[in-house]
């Protein structure tokens, strides 16, 4: 246990009172520290919030402890400048007085055996993503759409631009793997409600929009207004698609056609990578988590970390990794779709006896799409000889989808080799796949932690779009 924490549970219900009229301005936001403790020193955070009844909401952050969420009971004794934080899980009240600007705390950190002077700094709270459809001030929003002849079909997006007469340098945003709205999101995220209030896509658009670059951002094959269907579509298909959303940016007055480029995340970072290699290649590529080694192998990999989680034993676990292969094998190869079928449904029942007949029909389709026999397939090392347009790599180090050791390396290792001497890599630390920071730094909203966007993420894309573009 930690000095200052020893927690009985998970984080309790935070109390809340109602703030006096404050002479000082709200006291909303996030109260950073320093307390010294015997050995050493801990970083502290106070969030707080205003709920809608007027009402405060706080919460107390102990990174180095991995403390999240402690409750916080806030006071402000009526017709002073004293403001009391109790933490009833760690027995602990923080006493202090308020400076005149309202910028301060300056008080005693209070435990049964030791009173610490603490002084708290006042930041604002995290900006949280507007969701689709809200207004949003500093820029302006337009429903599009598009056509890629080739496939005879029509996409829809949403472009940013941002104020004034342009021409702006514009950014085509390219989703991950999986059926994906222009957003980000995905159809049945309802599933996962903490994921409800993140869009990825939405956000990247908002951040670099307010950045001088507009962007335009399209709901996937058959999702949202978009026609099509996206588990018919190979990376070649959706290379088009993307070529076909440049050429739609380059028919706009307010775009300069000289600096239009390409954000992939996850897969789309591939098919942004792919589509550079072709006639009219983008002026440059950011790939966020791109993958490094072919889908199989991607695949096998994350399904043999997977059952090392379930601590399966080695004899279970090299059967397993067996039959994946050999699934993967036999949906690449086989080339009679009739015979495929009938083996990839016979593999799934021998790998699961309760499994019925018809439910691995059902499953070996869902694996014999276009899309998945593709991505088992596809080299993502390929054609990166021909990519010679400026490119930014980035990968957190807590990615366990495409991990930066694996992927970002070869990536990179590849694109030197055929001569591109515009290639940047950035490696930021505690960042996941989804570009999410630890969830220390996540924003609270209404009480609850909601994830956000890695800031260090978007101030490495705007430094390098600054020296690459102007922007």
């Amino acid at each position: 246990m930690g000095w200052l924490v020893a927690l009985a549970g998970g984080a309790a219900q935070a109390q809340t009172v109602v703030p006096p009229r404050a002479t000082a301005g709200p006291l909303e936001g996030v109260w950073r520290g320093i307390l010294p403790v015997p050995g050493g020193e801990l970083e502290l955070k106070v969030s707080v919030i205003t709920l809608a009844n007027g009402a405060y909401y706080a919460a107390l952050d102990v990174p180095m402890q991995k403390v999240m969420r402690s409750a916080v009971t806030v006071r402000q004794p009526a017709r002073t400048d004293s403001v009391i934080f109790t933490i009833p899980q760690t027995n602990s009240r923080f006493l202090a007085r308020r400076s005149a600007d309202g910028q301060q705390l300056q008080g005693l950190w209070c435990r049964p055996d030791l009173r610490t002077p603490v002084q708290l700094h006042r930041t604002p709270l995290p900006a949280v993503a507007k969701p689709a459809g809200q207004p949003t001030a500093p820029y302006r929003e337009e429903e599009v759409a598009f056509s890629n002849f080739g496939a005879r079909l029509r996409l829809a997006g949403t472009l940013t631009l941002p104020h004034g007469a342009g021409p702006f340098p514009a950014a085509v945003l390219v989703s991950d793997l999986g059926r994906q709205d222009r957003d980000g999101l995905v159809p049945d995220s309802t599933k996962q409600p903490d994921m409800m209030s993140y869009r990825l896509l939405g956000s990247l658009a908002d951040y670099l929009t307010r950045h001088g670059v507009a962007v335009l951002r399209c709901d996937d094959r058959g999702v949202g207004k978009s026609a099509g269907a996206n588990e018919a579509a190979t990376p070649a298909q959706r290379a088009a698609d993307v070529q076909a959303a440049l050429n739609y940016l380059r028919t706009r007055p307010e775009i300069d056609l000289l600096r239009i480029g390409l954000v992939g995340h996850g897969e789309g970072a591939n098919i942004a990578l792919l589509a550079a290699a072709q006639p009219l290649p983008p002026a440059f590529v950011i790939g966020l988590g791109a993958y490094g080694l072919p889908g199989h192998e991607i695949l096998l990999q994350q399904a043999t970390l997977a059952w090392q989680a379930q601590k399966v034993s080695p004899a279970q676990l090299e059967t397993n990794v067996r039959r994946q292969r050999t699934l993967y094998d036999l949906i690449r190869y086989s080339t009679n779709p009739a015979q495929t079928q009938a083996m990839v449904t016979n593999l799934l029942r021998q790998g699961e006896p309760t499994l019925s007949a018809a439910g691995g029909q059902q499953q070996a389709a869902a694996l014999l799409t276009p899309w998945y026999r593709s991505f088992l397939t596809f080299d993502p090392l390929e054609n990166l000889a021909a990519v010679q347009c400026p490119v930014l790599l980035i990968t957190g180090l807590a990615d366990e989808q495409a991990p930066a050791a694996q992927h970002l390396a070869a990536l990179e290792r590849e694109l030197k080799a055929g001569g591109n001497r515009a290639v940047t890599a950035f490696r930021p630390v505690g960042v996941n796949h989804l570009l999410q920071p630890p969830p220390v730094q996540w924003t609270m909203l209404n009480g609850e932690m909601k994830p956000v966007f890695s800031p260090a993420v978007q101030e490495q894309m705007r430094q390098w779009l600054t020296t690459q573009i102007g922007k």
